[in-house]
């Protein structure tokens, strides 16, 4: 049984259908990516998971069991979401942004505990602990959503464009972390990301969203040796 198992979804924003029809599921141990040009429908599909966005019609099973449809209860279930852009909080300090992480957890011997776990694949976020969030850069902004979403201690990370706006050696980094939580934690990652080559080259199996439905899936090798891939999105023509 699949960790996340979507079956028919739609969404709407308003008289636009914005999904239509997505069947994706991701098991336990995977990174799963959704790659797809911009306005794909893909931001919409982890929105709607985390119920911050309403679905039409479908269903969306976790663990055998149907999601809440309140985006505070999804929390609680073990999903977390790193949005698009960051979103960390500016003004308050690294610790403050952290500690927001855990807002569902009490045992305060245990968050301090994922906390310096977070240091240990974010040093750079503990040399920076008293500093606000808003005068971090653009990476080390990204490595505080991350750990942010960490401290709720997730059975399953989503990813919302991770590389978004990162210089090639933060990007780097970044899908290296992603691929330590994988291996050596057994975090399930879900993964959307518009920098396809990178992405498929770390995922066991992905998804291609067009224009809100998926066109294509299949191991990750496989789509970045499908001709059909490198033309619409490696930039490769034969």
């Amino acid at each position: 049984m699949p960790m996340l198992d979507i079956k028919d979804l739609v969404v709407h924003y308003g008289g636009i259908c914005a999904l239509n029809g997505v069947n994706l599921n991701v098991g336990q141990g995977e990174i799963v990516a959704v790659i797809g040009a911009n306005g794909a429908g893909k931001s919409t599909l982890m929105k709607t998971i985390v119920a911050v966005k309403s679905y039409t019609s479908g269903t969306i099973m976790y663990k055998g069991m149907p999601l809440p449809k309140e985006s505070y209860k999804v929390v609680s279930t073990g999903i977390t979401l790193v949005p698009e852009g960051r979103r960390i909080f500016a003004p308050l300090t690294v610790r403050e942004n952290l500690l927001a992480g855990a807002y569902t957890r009490w045992d305060r011997h245990h968050i301090n505990q994922t906390m310096e776990e977070v240091f240990a694949l974010f040093p750079r976020l503990k040399e920076r602990i008293n500093q606000r969030g808003g005068t971090l850069s653009g990476g080390e902004q990204q490595m505080l959503a991350v750990g942010r979403a960490l401290m709720a201690k997730p059975d399953l990370l989503m990813l919302d464009e991770p590389s978004l706006g990162l210089a090639p050696i933060v990007i780097d980094m970044m899908f290296e972390t992603i691929t330590r939580l994988n291996r050596e934690m057994g975090l399930t990652i879900l993964l959307v990301e518009q920098n396809a080559s990178i992405a498929l080259e770390l995922c066991h199996r992905a998804y291609v969203l067009k224009t809100g439905e998926i066109s294509m899936e299949g191991t990750g090798k496989e789509l970045l040796e499908d001709p059909r891939v490198q033309a619409s999105y490696l930039g490769i023509t034969s």
